[in-house]
């Protein structure tokens, strides 16, 4: 629950701090003028593309409640910002399939995000049926120290009209 709790706390940095690091990178490693041009799309790319994510995760209802991601969560953007991190480093000879493939992670993220966003969703994890196949909302569970609570009735007193 703590790797998943830090997740949940990761996502919004993660939108300033990765293309920073795309940045940083760049000047470290001297990369040249196509790197540079890559890195004018790419910043504000990866900038987007990370809050959209962040608010995907963050409209679940579970994700809410808890304050962590899903296992699904952090295994796709432990891809993906694994793969963001070695884009970072430039080196020519594995950056454009790291690139490729960087991309296509994060699209598949994107349609994880929906798709658990859908499957959260749906009316059939609030609604339950019956073996005749009536539907019903189950009703919320009463607490057990219900019965325990004291009730206070206050009435008002009527006054005359002032005259």
């Amino acid at each position: 629950m703590v790797l998943r709790r830090g997740f949940f706390g990761w996502l919004i940095p993660a939108a300033f701090v990765l293309p920073l690091w795309l940045f940083v990178g760049w000047i470290v490693s001297g990369a040249g003028g196509w790197a540079f041009l890559w890195m004018v799309f790419a910043i504000p790319g990866v900038f987007l593309w990370q809050l959209l994510l962040s608010v995907l995760v963050r409209a679940r209802g579970t994700v809410r409640a808890h304050r962590a991601v899903s296992w699904w969560d952090v295994l796709g953007f432990t891809a993906w910002h694994g793969l963001i991190i070695a884009l970072g480093f430039y080196n020519q000879a594995w950056w454009m399939p790291l690139m490729i493939v960087a991309v296509l992670v994060g699209i598949a993220l994107f349609w994880l995000e929906l798709w658990q966003l859908w499957s959260e969703a749906k009316p059939s994890r609030m609604v339950l049926r019956t073996t005749e196949g009536m539907a019903y909302i189950p009703p919320a569970e009463e607490r057990a120290d219900a019965s325990l609570q004291d009730v206070i009735i206050v009435t008002e007193k009527q006054r005359p009209p002032a005259s």
